[in-house]
């Protein structure tokens, strides 16, 4: 067998579109992800470059990689934030921790893309490897695997064990099976209580707020400012915020053909209430961002009108799941999600740092790592 070596490359379009559609072919994001978001003017918070893989100069994956200083409030339990607050100076300075990882910064799982007939496991040495030499050059702290799913945790945990990573717990993927093609198929397959309430909160959401849904590609860039609002307005409220995006994003990604918008307006006054952002990715659904207008209050339900869409049209599409993102647990579980365990790889390049992060790591789950989360998984345990 030849060697299996890795070069680097800064942009997508750095890399043939056979080669994207080969390694990272539906359900995953591809090529048109990666050039939205490097068309998003986010270099304030991310550097992206992707390895290729390849075979006696025949490429055989794409490795896609990001850099970004991260704060260690944001990703760390509060029990590890509080101990770098009061552990002195030193520790002091791992505030914000800069990472190279392995992902993207806005998706669910973690992938590294491979041509057909190529195991995952043999490549993974020359990425560590690959990895680590780019860590040097850039003066990164730290490099992760982030968010990769429980079908690629045996090849990982041999790394792991090679390479001297540790393991952290992530927060959670939600995935919903769709069984039918129709709004009452989903109804029909959810747990009784969780139809009733279903069902209640959008008879009272509709009766309070009647809204006209449309679902649109390409929108123009009027309403690409009033979905861009709307997302402001929600991420604004979120508890947890990884990423920061633009109206460049929205523009960018509006004009690729997986990209379709839900959009309730208000036919009395003609402004959009709530918009979901969906990609069409082969037989996936993925549920990626939401905008609610949070001044028209709780009463219209937004969420339930906007889920009720997205499923119409999902099953229209031919859909059988939908993915719907690492947040809003309680709400996601209620509407029949299940919670897909997703894990991190670390390395550290500090010796020691690397030490206290592996043990605190160990003790890691997903009660410690969130409220909602802890709550959500609790009653999801419970007989309905």
């Amino acid at each position: 067998m030849h060697p299996i070596t890795l070069r680097w490359v800064p942009a997508a379009l750095d890399i043939s579109a056979d080669l994207w559609a080969a390694s990272l072919p539906p359900p995953v994001e591809g090529d048109w992800w990666y050039r939205a978001l490097e068309q998003a003017r986010l270099e304030d918070q991310f550097r992206f470059a992707y390895g290729v893989l390849e075979r006696e100069q025949q490429p055989i994956g794409i490795v896609p990689t990001f850099q970004m200083d991260v704060p260690i409030d944001l990703v760390a339990p509060p029990i590890v934030a509080a101990a770098l607050r009061a552990g002195g100076r030193v520790f002091r300075r791992l505030g914000y921790q800069r990472t190279l990882f392995v992902g993207s910064p806005c998706s669910d799982e973690g992938t590294i893309g491979l041509v057909r007939g190529e195991p995952l496991g043999p490549v993974l040495d020359v990425v560590q490897q690959a990895l680590e030499e780019r860590a040097r050059f850039l003066g990164v702290s730290m490099i992760v695997w982030k968010d990769f799913p429980d079908e690629d945790k045996s090849d990982l945990e041999r790394l792991a064990q090679a390479r001297g990573l540790f393991r952290i717990a992530s927060f959670p993927g939600t995935r919903i099976k769709l069984r039918g093609t129709s709004f009452d198929d989903y109804l029909a397959a959810l747990k009784p209580p969780k139809r009733h309430r279903l069902k209640r909160n959008l008879r009272r959401g509709k009766e309070a707020l009647p809204l006209v849904a449309s679902v649109v590609t390409r929108p123009s860039d009027s309403v690409l400012a009033e979905i861009f609002a709307l997302f402001w307005q929600t991420y604004e409220r979120g508890k947890t915020k990884f990423e920061r995006l633009t109206p460049e994003f929205f523009a960018a990604i509006a004009a690729e053909p997986p990209a379709y918008f839900v959009l309730l307006r208000n036919p009395a006054t003609g402004r959009l209430a709530a918009f979901m952002l969906l990609f069409l990715v082969g037989r996936r659904v993925i549920n990626k961002f939401i905008g609610l207008d949070y001044l028209l209050g709780r009463e219209g339900k937004l969420y339930f009108q906007l889920w009720e869409h997205a499923v119409r049209w999902a099953g229209a599409a031919g859909a059988t799941e939908i993915q719907s993102g690492q947040t809003g647990y309680p709400i996601k579980l209620d509407l029949g999600h299940e919670l897909v365990p997703l894990t991190n790889y670390c390395k550290h390049r500090n010796r020691l740092v690397h030490r206290v992060f592996a043990v605190v790591a160990s003790h890691v789950d997903w009660a410690s790592l969130d409220d909602d989360l802890a709550r959500a998984s609790l009653d999801a345990s419970r007989p309905e």
